[in-house]
């Protein structure tokens, strides 16, 4: 009878246990929804967006606080993100100010990934500066040649993307990229770092642009924003 007692108590804490966590992670997802860093820290905000987002609304976006987005492109030497011609008509007629992200492909000539950004991407000399996301490894390619010749070839890729659009571009580098291939210290470029909620520091350097949540949620579309801060 004794043990049946001791196995029910249990079977209770357990339960009242796995309710506190399941609160806890609610309070701990509610508040992640709504962070976003200080505006009195970094006044100029915006958010990155692409055809994993769904149909932004821009204007919503605007009202919500973003100051600029940068439009998901192109990737590699065909992809093409399929909501960016309407993301960049969008963007235009809110008004908001945007620049374009290629995401760099390491096992893809540079010649052809340029052909592909100069054929979707306008010459706009009003837009923001181009950003090269840098996330894939070199390593994944199974090719060590492509991994040794990957600064030239990206160098040779940033050189087409410049002399397209008339203004240096910006390197979009994950930390598992840096890691690997220490870029930001080797190509004198401003960068953009990723890390949710706490500001990243793993390039050596110090970054200009800075994806800082995820998470955010806001009345301008169905899924979290992914929002990005200016270094003052």
């Amino acid at each position: 009878m004794g043990k049946k007692k001791k196995s029910v108590l249990r079977f209770w804490v357990e339960v009242l246990l796995l309710v506190a966590l399941i609160g806890l992670a609610a309070v701990l997802w509610f508040r992640a929804s709504d962070w976003q860093p200080s505006r009195a820290e970094y006044p100029t905000q915006g958010a990155l967006v692409g055809a994993q987002d769904g149909a932004v609304d821009f204007n919503a976006l605007r009202a919500v606080g973003a100051d600029f987005v940068y439009l998901e492109a192109s990737h590699g030497a065909r992809g093409r993100d399929e909501l960016f011609p309407r993301n960049l008509a969008a963007a235009r007629d809110a008004q908001l100010p945007h620049g374009v992200v290629h995401a760099y492909d390491p096992c893809v000539p540079a010649e052809r990934q340029a052909a592909n950004f100069l054929t979707i991407v306008p010459r706009d000399p009003g837009m923001l500066p181009p950003a090269i996301s840098l996330s894939k490894l070199a390593s994944e390619c199974s090719d060590p040649i492509v991994e040794a010749g990957l600064e030239s070839e990206l160098t040779t890729f940033i050189n087409q993307v410049e002399g397209h659009v008339g203004q240096p571009v910006v390197l979009k580098i994950s930390l598992e990229f840096e890691a690997e291939h220490g870029i930001a210290v080797r190509i004198e470029r401003n960068l953009w770092l990723n890390r949710d909620f706490v500001e990243p520091d793993y390039a050596g350097r110090p970054w200009t642009l800075w994806s800082a949540t995820s998470y955010l949620r806001r009345e301008s579309g169905d899924t979290a924003l992914r929002w990005v801060v200016v270094q003052p």
